[in-house]
């Protein structure tokens, strides 16, 4: 298969060879043989590369979630690096005046709470209000592109870990997010998409022959990611997801559960393409830096049977059950529930005290299907 890269560099820099490039990216960005989007657009004779924009974690990916991004110099091209993930998340327009055309080149994995969509999101926006072009260069879905999962996110939850109506498991690469963001949600810049040569919507990453270069410090590996849109929900509560191990997204637990006793409470649930394996581990940093933890190891045995939010709310669901008064869902600094930003509704979080999620799944379904039929028109693959 070629990437959307691989096209561009083939023939579409063509079209902008006497303009100023700006590149949003970061480690994820490379070609077949792991060389640099970076080194290969700043090497090239016939692409003009003037500045470089991150996202979370940094154009080298050398920062934590959540922590803030300054601007500098790239040591490597001695470009100007901005960041997107520091002072502000938009692109100013200082940071937009000398270029012409932004290319945007970053691995997505696949659920909605992943901040580099939204980056993508307000770079479309800055390109309208500024008046550049603006390139996304295909990149596949690493879950695949068939299965979603979840209810879209709710007007008064929306944030940068949700800032669009897109269910926790979407199915779309970035460049059909772009071309849905671009006419479903007014991002309506001047926008090209350079799709890929020979995905399908059913292939997960694996089976694409490319190498798997984590687009955070925590994206560790393909079940990690199939299971992250149900995991990644245990960020808003006082369970650690498994950060600072290694295993993150795969390990849940907390000092006061008893791993024994959660994996055999689970199990009973026969989740489909599941196994939950008790675990103890220590976190080096984050929830519980330094403490032992006991809790499960979840273990994909069928990845075309796993729902993973089903999977993350049951595991939630039985930790309540079975510690109701040591399980808190904890606030942000604003003071926020982050659960439910995350969750992108407020009810999720009463059904999950209530273990009453049935409703919550039924109204998932409905959503789901009015979703697809808007989801299908920005297919680029079959």
């Amino acid at each position: 298969m070629k990437l959307g890269l691989d096209i561009f560099l083939e023939t579409g820099y063509k079209e902008f060879q006497n303009q100023r490039i700006g590149l949003v990216t970061n480690m994820t960005g490379v070609d077949q043989r792991l060389n640099t989007t970076i080194d290969l657009f700043f090497e090239h004779s016939d692409i003009r590369l003037v500045a470089l924009y991150g996202p979370e974690h940094g154009i080298r990916g050398n920062a934590k979630e959540g922590e803030k991004v300054t601007s500098s110099i790239d040591n490597n091209t001695k470009l100007p690096a901005y960041s997107l993930y520091g002072e502000t998340r938009r692109p100013s327009k200082e940071m937009m005046e000398n270029v012409d055309v932004i290319v945007f080149d970053m691995q997505d994995i696949g659920s909605r709470y992943y901040t580099y969509i939204y980056t993508m999101a307000y770079v479309m926006e800055a390109c309208a209000q500024y008046n550049k072009k603006m390139i996304v260069l295909d990149r596949p879905n690493p879950i695949a592109g068939i299965t979603m999962e979840g209810n879209l996110v709710e007007e008064d939850v929306r944030s940068f870990v949700g800032l669009l109506p897109i269910p926790n498991r979407h199915g779309m690469t970035i460049g059909e997010l772009a071309w849905m963001f671009r006419h479903e949600f007014g991002y309506t810049c001047d926008l090209t998409v350079v799709p890929m040569k020979n995905w399908t919507r059913n292939m997960y990453y694996d089976e694409t022959g490319l190498l798997w270069v984590p687009p955070s410090p925590n994206t560790t590996n393909l079940d990690m990611n199939l299971l992250y849109t149900g995991t990644c929900l245990f960020e808003g509560t006082n369970i650690s997801e498994g950060r600072g191990t290694t295993r993150p997204f795969e390990w849940i637990g907390a000092p006061f559960i008893d791993g024994q006793k959660l994996a055999k409470h689970v199990n009973k649930k026969r989740l489909p393409g599941v196994l939950a394996r008790p675990v103890t581990f220590s976190p080096t940093y984050q929830k519980y830096n330094g403490q032992v933890c006991e809790g499960v190891q979840l273990h994909i045995i069928d990845r075309e049977q796993v729902h993973s939010l089903k999977t993350g709310l049951t595991l939630l669901e039985s930790i309540v059950e079975l510690y109701p008064s040591d399980f808190q869902f904890v606030k942000n600094d604003h003071g926020k529930y982050f659960f439910d930003l995350l969750a992108g509704t407020k009810k999720l979080r009463t059904d999950i005290m209530n273990i009453q999620t049935d409703d919550f799944f039924e109204e998932c379904n409905k959503q789901l299907i009015d979703f697809e039929k808007v989801k299908k028109q920005y297919h680029l693959y079959k």
